[in-house]
This record gives structure tokens, sequence and C-alpha cells, in this order.
């Protein structure tokens, strides 16, 4: 796993940023929230999340490492992949979220952004 990053911001976009570390560009997903924190040519450090399949291996990055910790645990909930998690993040706290994992609210469905929502179990999707 790839604990944290930090080096400067050479690009960002919507939903990710360009991280030049020693002259290695990693492409990180982040939440609005994080890149939003981001200037171009300023060294930063993100907490990372190294997510990896078959076919791809993915970078997640966020301000701090509460962040980290919820995006890996969100993603033992049955069907949260980590671009759920992430767009969780970006729409409820981490206490939320934590919250949510433990069961103690009262709809499965709150801890997910309304889109990812099935509408027949109401439970999150991706």
């Amino acid at each position: 796993m790839i604990a944290h990053l930090t080096g400067t911001v050479a690009g960002i976009r919507l939903d990710s940023a360009v991280l030049d570390v020693n002259g290695v560009g990693y492409l990180v997903h982040a939440t609005p929230g994080t890149l939003g924190t981001l200037r171009h040519g300023a060294t930063v450090t993100l907490f990372t999340s190294l997510v990896v399949r078959e076919d791809s291996m993915t970078v997640f990055g966020f301000a701090d490492d509460d962040e980290r910790a919820v995006f890996e645990t969100v993603q033992s909930v049955s069907g949260v992949g980590p671009r759920l998690a992430l767009a969780m993040l970006a729409v409820h706290s981490p206490e939320a979220l934590r919250a949510a994992v433990a069961g103690r609210t009262s709809r499965r469905s709150s801890a997910c952004p309304a889109s990812a929502a099935s509408p027949r179990s109401g439970s999150c999707s991706s």
C-alpha cells in the first residue's frame, strides 16, 4: 500500500489531480473537497489508498488520514466499491459514514448519494 504521497501539484481535474513525486506523475482520484484545497505548483501531502484490480491500479487521495480510513472501512459494506466510497465521502462527513457502517442510522441508504441508492432495495450500488 502507498500510505501517502508528497509532491508538487502538476494538474487538477474535476475528479483527480496529478501529483509529481520526484519526476513521477501520480494520477490521484479525490473528492471535490480535497481537490479544492490543492493549488497548481504547490507542494502537498495526500494520504492515499491504492486499489489493485485485475486491469488497473488506482490511487485515491485524501486530505487527512481519517478520511482515508473511513474510505477503506466503507468498502467493507457489500456492494460498495472505491468509486462509490469516494462519492459518499464527497457528500457525508467521515463521522456520519462511520456511524452508518456501524448500523447506527435508521436508513441504510442514508449513507449514499441519492443517485447511488437502488430504487428497489434502498441500498447502495456501484
